[in-house]
């Protein structure tokens, strides 16, 4: 099954040969694509709490959808975890536009091996 998909590529300026241009897709069989921020604070655990941010991967828009999310929580307690998911389906805003909440658990870490756990809701589509 093919399904059209249009974008650019922009060059990123890195240095890296197998990093140097980021894949920016503007539409995915024939509706726009958009993304949504996303940031917040885990649970504290063993002593420490994590901060993160980041964008969503991108969905359609104009139908019933959900995102990927990845992102590396802050450096604190000397070291630092990965969050990884997939949002829930869109709320609608009131105003126009929606968000989606997700949640989850960090990648183990730490001196003394744990986790921790985190969740919100994205900030509206971009």
């Amino acid at each position: 099954m093919d399904i059209p998909v249009t974008g650019f590529v922009v060059h990123s300026g890195d240095e890296d040969p197998h990093h140097a241009h980021r894949l920016y897709i503007t539409s995915w069989d024939g509706r726009p694509v958009h993304v949504h921020p996303f940031s917040g604070t885990t649970s504290y655990d063993v002593g420490h709490r994590h901060h993160y941010a980041g964008m969503t991967e991108p969905a359609p828009s104009g139908v019933q959808h959900v995102h990927g999310y990845f992102a590396a929580t802050s450096f604190d307690d000397g070291h630092s975890h990965t969050i990884r998911g997939t949002t829930g389906p869109a709320i609608p805003l009131s105003g126009g536009g929606h968000y989606h909440y997700f949640e989850g658990v960090t990648t183990v870490n730490g001196r003394i091996p744990h986790t921790h756990r985190y969740g919100g809701n994205t900030g509206n589509e971009v």
